[in-house]
């Protein structure tokens, strides 16, 4: 089912898909490793098909603790198909700062963020930062060589990041990031 939804988004909406396959679940399983007991509340953005959702949830995450957003009409009624205990919104997630939640311990991103303009990158990394608690991952993946958020960006959030494991077998490669902010 995930397959042929993505495509069919992917052929009419290919400036906001921007990827040619869904993320791997050997992908899935590198986004969620940073996922712990402690992490608590965890909001996925731009969770497509829900392949990165699956594997949020294996790594112990409860439905309910679990904020999953989406931009896509079609996704967003899949997702909410497939996960009906966790809470899927149909939103921008330039708006995340909004959406009120306590105890968010980390962000998963599947946005395709180096191509999103940089003020709207900065808006959705503000806003993942200004809703997690102090100590929050902020975790993203890209296909490209350098870091999947902006250097303007990056500097201007006082981030710091680090590498997971690069997943070769992933369509294309892919190297996920966990970034976190600079401690005062």
């Amino acid at each position: 089912m995930s397959l042929p939804l993505f495509m069919w988004q992917l052929i009419r909406h290919p400036k906001t898909i921007s990827a040619i396959a869904p993320s791997s679940r050997g992908l899935a399983v590198q986004m969620a490793s940073e996922i712990t007991a402690e992490t608590g509340r965890v909001v996925e953005i731009g969770a497509g098909t829900g392949v990165i959702t699956r594997q949020i949830l294996a790594a112990g995450v409860a439905p309910q603790d679990l904020s999953i957003i989406e931009m896509n009409p079609k996704f967003c009624a899949s997702l909410k198909s497939l996960f009906p205990e966790c809470n899927v919104l149909e939103m921008d997630a330039q708006k995340l700062d909004t959406l009120g939640l306590e105890n968010v311990g980390m962000v998963v991103s599947g946005l395709p963020l180096l191509s999103i303009p940089e003020p709207v990158q900065e808006n959705i990394i503000r806003g993942a930062f200004e809703l997690m608690r102090p100590g929050g991952k902020y975790v993203q993946f890209t296909y490209g060589p350098k870091p999947p958020i902006a250097p303007a960006v990056r500097e201007a959030n006082g981030l710091e990041w680090r590498t997971l494991k690069k997943v070769w077998l992933n369509l294309p490669p892919a190297m996920p990031y966990v970034f976190t902010k600079e401690q005062a």
